[in-house]
């Protein structure tokens, strides 16, 4: 299913926005922890600051009542008063019955039964203390029994109400929650700015698949920057450079083959038109016009198999390969040129060595033998010889193909195995050329694993050179 341009927009607004919202996301957690981790941190600071320092007060008040037999209202004040504590917000002194006997919040609560719980737990044993921070302050409270010769006498109440350190905290936190809002802005507009600028490199490379997608092979990205999505952007130019190479491969290839199919069919075509409209064509020229036809006939069937034999090895389809000697497939095929051979005036001389063996299919050997074999014979001059030898040493096994011909110009060495390439056309259409077979003896010789190179022969002519890896039995028994 094809999809809209619409959609598309939809499908890279969704990705942006995903990558907003995952960002935030974590932006909105480290946010978080900064504004509640050291404000709690400070807390607990303080509740600790402020159990030390009350509990110590009230150790020593109660320190101090304990040498007191009894508990009074004028004892108690007398004691106080040395002390001086003043820095609490109250105190409260009680005896064993939880009756008030020192009030620094005033006479009114003298003489009244004090209902604290603080108060009521340390008449009981217990030393306590209870802090919270809340309505902008600190609120504390301590509570600890006067004992005396293991007696409870009373209680000590102290509770301290501090806003100052609460303000600082609170001041901590406003400062803090101002750096998120900033932070949070800033973040905001690079997030919106990145992700717009990666989605519009993203939405870049798409639209340029799109039109890779259209045929237009010749189309390049400009991605910029140097990161992954650069190196993406090269690995498609380098895929589109492929895919246009190919392409112009493919419609060459196309085109040359309809050429070269075209013309024996046209050629048959005139020639079986001559002879149906001529009504009085004589034995001999009907038999001239019927050979011609034979042979154009047959050009096409040698081009066609060649096609066939290309389009083969183009879709990776290898023959059953064996041990192959190529001296004795070298003799085998000479012997199929010989009628060439004479038909041109050419000597063919050959000198094969011996156990020259390479792991091959028989059929492509005959081919690389006979292509080779078969352009020195057709490019040669009269009376020219043409010289073949087989030899090898431990690692290869050496084919070379010399003639005295016309050579190959030095501009034309380079594409001589491409497909449907001809260095003289005229000539190469006279000789029954198809401008496939060297193309063939390549893509065969690379098949085996082997290399062929081309050089101009001293003092004319041509010399085709093609290694073969050597076939070992000891490789084969390994294998």
């Amino acid at each position: 299913m094809r999809i809209k341009p619409r959609e598309k927009r939809k499908r890279t607004g969704s990705v942006q926005y995903k990558f907003i919202v995952s960002f935030f996301a974590l932006i909105g957690a480290l946010l978080l922890l900064m504004n509640t981790y050291p404000l709690m941190a400070s807390r607990d600071l303080v509740f600790k600051e402020k159990e030390s320092a009350l509990m110590n007060q009230a150790a020593v008040i109660s320190s101090s009542l304990s040498a007191l037999d009894t508990l009074s209202a004028n004892s108690v004040a007398q004691v106080m008063e040395l002390l001086d504590v003043t820095s609490f917000s109250r105190i409260v002194v009680t005896d064993g019955s939880a009756l008030v006997l020192y009030d620094t919040w005033g006479d009114s609560g003298i003489g009244k039964y004090a209902l604290f719980s603080e108060i009521s737990r340390a008449l009981g044993g217990e030393q306590v203390f209870r802090s919270q921070f809340a309505d902008g302050a600190f609120i504390s409270r301590a509570a600890m029994p006067v004992r005396s010769r293991s007696v409870t006498l009373g209680s000590v109440y102290l509770c301290e109400y501090d806003s100052e350190q609460a303000s600082l905290i609170l001041s901590i936190q406003n400062i803090l929650r101002v750096i998120s809002i900033a932070a949070c802005t800033v973040a905001l507009i690079l997030t919106v700015a990145f992700s717009r600028t990666l989605t519009a490199r993203i939405t870049h490379l798409a639209k340029a698949i799109q039109v890779v997608r259209g045929g237009n092979y010749a189309h390049r990205l400009d991605i910029g920057g140097n990161d992954e999505l650069t190196e993406l952007g090269n690995e498609f130019n380098n895929l589109t450079e492929r895919l246009e190479t190919t392409e112009q491969q493919r419609r060459r290839f196309v085109s040359d083959a309809s050429h070269e199919l075209k013309t024996p069919l046209a050629s048959i075509r005139l020639l079986s038109d001559s002879i149906v409209q001529s009504g009085d064509m004589d034995m001999d020229t009907m038999r001239e016009f019927v050979t011609d036809i034979g042979s154009e006939a047959e050009r096409l069937q040698r081009t066609t198999e060649k096609l066939l034999d290309l389009s083969r090895r183009d879709d990776g389809i290898e023959s059953k390969r064996s041990p192959v000697d190529i001296g004795a497939a070298l003799k085998s095929t000479l012997r199929l040129l010989t009628p060439l051979a004479d038909a041109r005036n050419v000597t063919i001389e050959y000198t094969v060595g011996q156990d020259c063996m390479v792991l091959a299919s028989e059929d492509d050997i005959h081919q690389i033998i006979f292509n080779l074999a078969e352009n020195a014979l057709k490019y040669n001059h009269d009376g020219g010889h043409v010289y073949l030898t087989v030899d090898g040493d431990e690692t290869h096994v050496f084919l070379t193909v010399e003639d005295t011909g016309i050579g190959i110009p030095e501009e034309d060495r380079a594409q001589i195995f491409s497909r449907f390439y001809r260095v003289d056309k005229a000539r190469s259409r006279e000789a029954g050329g198809s401008g496939l077979g060297l193309s063939i003896v390549s893509d065969a010789v690379a098949s085996l694993g082997g290399e062929i190179t081309v050089s101009p022969r001293t003092p004319n002519g041509t010399r085709f050179a093609v290694s073969f890896p050597r076939f070992s039995e000891k490789e084969d028994a390994e294998t």
